[in-house]
Formats: structure tokens, sequence, C-alpha cells
């Protein structure tokens, strides 16, 4: 379904004759596209995203269902939207450190560092999406391809800061990047104790150094 005009941004007070919206904006976003993906993190990454339905979005968010397929035409749209934010700019970076000159250890390190801020400062804890089994499906085909991209350039780095692509080490550094994502999870079941998602970042940064 495609995208309303830019005027259906309206929806966020008043969507138009027959479809008001039901409250005032109540989420983290500056548009009603917005509005609906915060929703959709948080319930995804609490209630599951078998248990969330389009419908728990839309009342999460303060607007009518029907309201929110003019942006969504289904939960997979809206899910593979939420994953395409934790790796597209990860990417982008990726790719221009390993066309970037300096050291390859010092490039891969600043890369490991700005994913795993990402990570850390993302409101929801998107990375527990990967573990779905859902995005097995060919609609993630996207989603994984840039994930095994984004693999690739942190093994690409690895295997120039070692001298030797074939190292086994080259597969370390994007694990550790990835581990983040359980330390959130530990964090929100109250079981990450002083070693929180924020409080570890210079230490895996610097395992990674280690480790190469």
């Amino acid at each position: 379904m495609p995208r309303p005009p830019a005027t259906a941004d309206t929806d966020r007070v008043q969507a138009g004759p027959g479809r008001p919206r039901l409250v005032q904006p109540k989420r983290s976003g500056s548009t009603a596209r917005d509005e609906i993906l915060d929703a959709a993190a948080e319930l995804f990454t609490t209630l599951g995203f078998t248990a969330t339905s389009t419908r728990k979005i839309a009342d999460a968010v303060g607007i009518r269902q029907a309201s929110l397929y003019h942006y969504f035409a289904t939960k997979d749209d809206i899910l593979a939207a939420l994953l395409d934010t934790t790796v597209a700019g990860s990417l982008d970076q990726a790719r221009r450190l390993l066309a970037g000159d300096g050291p390859a250890m010092d490039r891969l390190l600043e890369l490991a560092r700005l994913d795993i801020e990402q990570l850390v400062a993302s409101r929801w804890n998107l990375g527990a999406l990967y573990l779905l089994p859902e995005i097995s499906a060919e609609r993630f085909d996207d989603f994984r391809r840039s994930r095994t991209d984004l693999a690739a350039v942190y093994a690409d780095l690895a295997g120039q800061a070692v001298g030797d692509k074939g190292d086994p080490r080259t597969a370390i550094p994007f694990r550790v990047v990835e581990s983040v994502i359980m330390v959130r999870a530990d964090e929100a079941r109250g079981e990450a104790g002083p070693h929180t998602a924020a409080a570890l970042i210079d230490t895996l940064v610097d395992a990674i150094g280690r480790i190469l």
C-alpha cells in the first residue's frame, strides 16, 4: 500500500473527516509513522512479534487501526522498517571506514564503537529482533543481506589488522559488538547487575583490540 501524501501527517492530531485521532500524540517521534515505529518497537521487544497485533500498535499510538495502514500495509512491513534502522547507518559507516585511510585496527575499533553506541542508545533493544524466527522469511532478505555485508566489513578490517584474512579471529569483532544486545536483554530483566550496556562500551571496544 503506497504512503499517503505529506498532508496525511495531520493524522497526528486530526486525520480528516471520519478519522479523528483518538488522543494527542503520546509516542516518541516527529511524525505519525515514527510514532508507529516507536510503539511497535516497544511491543515487539516486550510482548513479542507474534503476540503483537496491528490493533495493539495502533492503540499504543492513539490512532485508529485503519490509519496505521496508511503508513504500513502489514505488520511485517513495520518489522522490516525497524530492522533496517539497526543496520543501515552502521553499514554506511562501515563502508566509509573500509575505504578510508589509516591503520586498519583504528578503523575497525572506530566502527565497533560507533556500532555499539548505536545499539546502546536505541530507545528499545531492537537488536533482540534478530532472534525472531520470522526474519528467516524472504520478506526480510534485504535486512539479512545488509547484516551479512556489515559482518563482512568487520571481517575484512580485522583481517587487515592481523595480516591474515583467513585468521579465525576475524569473526570475533562483529560478535563482540552484537553481545551488547544480550546485555541489554539482561538489563531489562534486572539481571545485568552493575555491568550495564552503557558501562561496557569501552570494555568491549578494548576487548576487540586485545583479541586481535
